[in-house]
């Protein structure tokens, strides 16, 4: 099959994306498919090829070490020579057109709000994930908290603040507190707020990220992700840091977090429990074909922190380790999404359970 692995983009997220996308890339190859690295918004310069003719070069690197740097639109925009801002760069929309389908290394912004999503249902794409209605619901952490309450479905109580209400604010529950903002990912702007103080240097900071702000009450409890491909739960991942939180450099450079999977010392009937909700929840929010579940689990049971629909495939990413940890490995990890995603074209069922063959 010919693949466009589609990746970078207009995000905070835009080194997580690389580096997901080059471990896809070359995991798919690998598996003796045709697949090639895209930048979403830096395009490709097809220098005289034709566009089949790009399916013959992975166009990736061997670095899949992750900057921790954290990118601004103002950064980003710097990187396009010719300094144009459109999410589609040179070339992308025809390449992404001459693929059997494209697998989403996206994450946060553009990526993950379903707007690409839109665009390739426009044009007659295929690609992997979610369709652009539930992607949109769950990248807005508001709106799929509220989804996963009306459903019963147990979550933080949260309080939503808007970047042109300021940030001297209050919220209706105790410190601490967690501020993130309400449409970022990776823990990009997320900090953990213990005194009013710190809640309004915490707004601001996220008011750089976004226009909304989600607070959090104060969850305590361990902590745990859980991938779903398919319908499949896997195995429940637990992170435990060294020292802090669960920030962006705990996530993605190596030696501040232990990832234990299958968990020790987790009650058989709570891992249950975090497979039926992981499941539950990607119904939903009418997630398709993979994501996966954050938890908090305590004495009171088990806690969705959040859903994400285009999860991390770094080298530290959690999906990939749970699914090695019950014995698919990586480059099996990865033609499961995309053999999965194809049956619900084949089976007209892409968008939310509706038919669309």
């Amino acid at each position: 099959m010919k693949i466009v692995v589609l990746a970078g983009g207009r995000s905070t997220e835009r080194n997580v994306s690389i580096s997901s996308g080059y471990r896809i890339t070359n995991a798919l190859r690998q598996k003796g498919q045709q697949a090639t690295f895209i930048d979403l918004f830096l395009g490709y310069d097809l220098e005289g090829k034709t566009v089949e003719q790009v399916f013959d070069d992975a166009n990736t690197s061997k670095d899949l070490n992750i900057s921790d740097a954290i990118l601004t639109d103002e950064d980003i925009n710097k990187l396009r020579p010719d300094g144009s801002t459109q999410l589609f760069g040179p070339n992308v929309m025809a390449i992404c057109k001459a693929a059997d389908i494209v697998f989403l290394a996206l994450h946060g912004g553009d990526g993950e709000n379903g707007k690409v999503q839109a665009v390739f249902d426009i044009n007659g794409v295929k690609y992997t994930g979610s369709g652009p209605l539930a992607s949109g619901i769950t990248m807005n952490k508001v709106f799929s908290k509220e989804v996963m309450l009306y459903h019963g479905i147990q979550t933080s109580r949260f309080k939503e603040f808007k970047r042109d209400q300021g940030p001297k604010q209050t919220v209706p529950f105790d410190f601490p507190v967690v501020v993130k903002p309400t449409s970022g990912g990776s823990s990009v702007g997320t900090h953990i707020i213990h005194n009013q103080e710190e809640l309004e240097s915490g707004l601001e900071d996220v008011f750089r990220f976004d226009n909304s702000a989600i607070v959090e009450e104060f969850t305590p409890g361990r902590e745990f992700s859980l991938g779903v491909v398919n319908g499949h739960a896997y195995s429940a991942i637990e992170i435990k840091v060294r020292s802090g939180w669960y920030d962006f450099k705990h996530k993605f450079q190596a030696g501040y977090t232990d990832f234990i999977t299958p968990p020790k010392d987790l009650d058989e009937d709570v891992h249950q429990a975090m497979k039926d909700v992981a499941v539950q929840t990607m119904d939903v929010l009418g997630l398709q074909n993979y994501g996966r579940i954050d938890f908090f689990a305590n004495e009171k049971g088990v806690w969705v922190i959040e859903a994400n629909n285009l999860p991390g495939m770094t080298p530290l990413s959690l999906l990939p380790q749970e699914a090695e940890a019950d014995g698919v490995d990586y480059g099996d990890l990865v033609m499961d999404i995309v053999n999965g995603k194809l049956k619900l074209y084949a089976d007209g069922m892409t968008e939310a359970g509706l038919l669309t063959k």
